[in-house]
């Protein structure tokens, strides 16, 4: 057995899914765009064990999307998988948010492009191919109307994840391939998480951060 929790917090979707060598056994999701993660996480937590009828002790490792994302998000969904490593003396496994939402895309040819909507016309996304090797680094960027033209001219291109709605706005391309209504799930990390395992790929559980990509502003009241 390799029973693996996997938690995914760094948009609207708080997402918790137990797996087993890989293979997806129970997941349950809360998209409220309200963030209300701190009030759910642990429900949902205890509700996936509880119908997988699998203990915290029987738990192998916890995975935890690592970013980017919201602030507020990502740092409960860390800090709750720190603290099940601690108590249950578990290994952690930090899992890069836009590759698990690239694994949303299945497709023979062409590039995939995970983007998670941030400020006004600013997404963050990276460029992967379609088996998933990382082809651009994550990227802060600003959109208009010559972005990915170089990808789009050379291939279909699917465009994935929060970020979708903005840039269909903006691009207009034969090769453009947007697919809506997509969030970043844990439905997709436990394949990656058990890759990682196997491997001994994991974290320090007293220094990981979150990867935020920018720093966090707090906005003065008026």
């Amino acid at each position: 057995m390799a029973y693996i929790l996997s938690i995914e917090t760094a948009t609207t979707n708080c997402s918790v899914a137990l797996s087993n060598k890989g293979e997806t056994l129970v997941l349950k999701e809360d998209n409220d765009p309200n963030y209300s993660h701190a009030e759910s996480l642990h429900s949902i937590i205890d509700a996936v064990l509880t119908e997988a009828e699998v203990s915290k002790s029987q738990l192998d490792a916890i995975a935890v999307s690592k970013g980017p994302g919201s602030y507020t998000g990502l740092r409960i969904g860390v800090s709750a998988a720190k603290g099940l490593c601690y108590a249950l003396e578990l290994p952690l496994i930090a899992i890069s948010t836009l590759e698990a939402l690239a694994h949303q895309v299945q497709a023979e040819d062409g590039l995939i492009i995970p983007m998670l909507d941030a400020r006004r016309m600013e997404v963050y996304s990276a460029i992967f191919k379609t088996n998933y090797e990382l082809l651009r680094e994550i990227e802060a960027q600003i959109l208009d109307e010559t972005s990915f033209q170089a990808e789009l001219n050379g291939s279909k291109v699917y465009f994935v994840g929060s970020g979708v709605e903005k840039t269909k706005r903006i691009i207009s391309h034969e090769n453009a391939i947007f697919i809506e209504n997509k969030l970043p799930s844990a439905a997709q990390m436990g394949a990656m998480a058990y890759v990682k395992y196997k491997k001994s790929d994991i974290v320090d559980v007293a220094y990981f951060e979150p990867f935020y990509l920018k720093d966090f502003m707090v906005k003065k009241k008026a």
